[in-house]
């Protein structure tokens, strides 16, 4: 009796010695982080957020130069183009040369210049002849008076002339009538509208050059009825092209037109926008993408978040670095980078949404 006391005695012992090992070493498992150190520094944490919804609205449009920021060229006088010597898109410097124009006006401007420099230079001799003889009381002073009269009336003829090549050219004309056409300020040529051999009339009302900085530029874009109402001044606007892929230039609606295209029955607006680096040019093809913002709330989570499985849409949850967990949600509404949940989350909760995957896949194995 004693003999098999004794041998439920040590089974007894040896049970609870193997069930106090089994216990500690699923501790230690417990113990073990889910995410190391090495996966910490890869992974993203982004807080579930309770934010108004907003609605995207995408529009295409095309990127011209700000015209309040360009200098215009027109012609001085008529003529006939001689030279051009720049090309659309070229870069200029302050003065630099762009086109020489031969003019009969310019030149009929220096006939007269001529003229009156001769006149100018006789009425000078009679003047001071008129002079010495009144100052020996040889001649009357009105005889003197009037010769000082004719002198002023030509250097003032002499005057006007110049004034007048002045105005034609510039201050850039040639004796044999030709004017050169010189750039106002630094930038680049946007639009040319002269070429070599072509005749400029005096009743010529189109610009022959356009120069702006490009520094700033306008994205022009068409928002039909529907969307009027979600279009704001000072809006938030972001820019794509199809030569920069995966670039967004970001600007704002500057201007909203108060009628409507007769044919298109559209709205046109106008984004401006910073142009870095002088990326964009006149011409290219934008998409343009219009936020709004509802009134109705959801929470929202990065569109990143998301894990798509077997036509089910899952987050990893994070609480720390020991507990992590795959949840299941449902969407209410997806906007570019940002989506709006339905159910599943709660505002406060944490979800990874940088390599997520990472942890998900090894969370539906277990």
């Amino acid at each position: 009796m004693m003999k098999n006391s004794f041998l439920l005695l040590v089974v007894f012992c040896t049970l609870i010695s193997f069930a106090c090992k089994s216990k500690t070493e699923v501790a230690a498992v417990q113990n073990v982080p889910l995410i190391s150190d090495s996966l910490a520094k890869i992974i993203k944490i982004d807080t579930v957020k309770n934010e108004y919804i907003e609605d995207v609205l995408s529009l295409s449009g095309e990127v011209s130069y700000d015209d309040n920021k360009v200098i215009k060229i027109f012609p001085n006088a008529s003529g006939q183009v001689v030279s051009v010597n720049v090309t659309l898109g070229d870069k200029v410097r302050k003065g630099q040369t762009l086109a020489v124009i031969k003019s009969a006006d310019v030149a009929g401007d220096y006939a007269d210049l001529s003229t009156v420099t001769t006149d100018a230079s006789i009425a000078e001799k009679e003047y001071k002849n008129a002079e010495q003889l009144y100052k020996s009381g040889i001649s009357s002073e009105k005889d003197f008076n009037q010769a000082k009269l004719e002198y002023d009336k030509a250097l003032n003829a002499v005057k006007k002339v110049q004034m007048q090549i002045e105005i034609n050219g510039g201050g850039k004309t040639r004796a044999g009538g030709a004017y050169i056409i010189t750039a106002p300020r630094d930038g680049f040529i946007v639009d040319k509208n002269i070429n070599a051999g072509g005749f400029i009339r005096n009743d010529n009302s189109q610009n022959l050059f356009t120069i702006s900085d490009m520094q700033d530029v306008w994205v022009l874009a068409n928002v039909f009825e529907t969307d009027i109402p979600k279009i704001k001044d000072g809006q938030p606007a972001q820019v794509a092209t199809l030569a920069y892929p995966g670039k967004v230039f970001y600007g704002k609606v500057d201007q909203l037109n108060t009628v409507l295209d007769p044919l298109s029955k559209a709205m046109k607006i106008k984004i401006v926008l910073p142009n870095v680096n002088l990326l964009l040019k006149p011409q290219m093809f934008t998409n343009i993408i219009l936020a709004h913002q509802e009134s109705q709330q959801a929470l929202e989570i990065p569109t990143e978040a998301i894990i798509s499985d077997n036509g089910k849409n899952y987050v990893v949850v994070y609480h720390d670095k020991y507990h992590i967990k795959a949840q299941e949600i449902n969407t209410l509404k997806i906007e570019g980078a940002k989506t709006y949940i339905q159910s599943g989350l709660q505002a406060g909760d944490l979800v990874i949404s940088k390599n997520q995957i990472l942890l998900y896949n090894s969370l539906v194995e277990e």
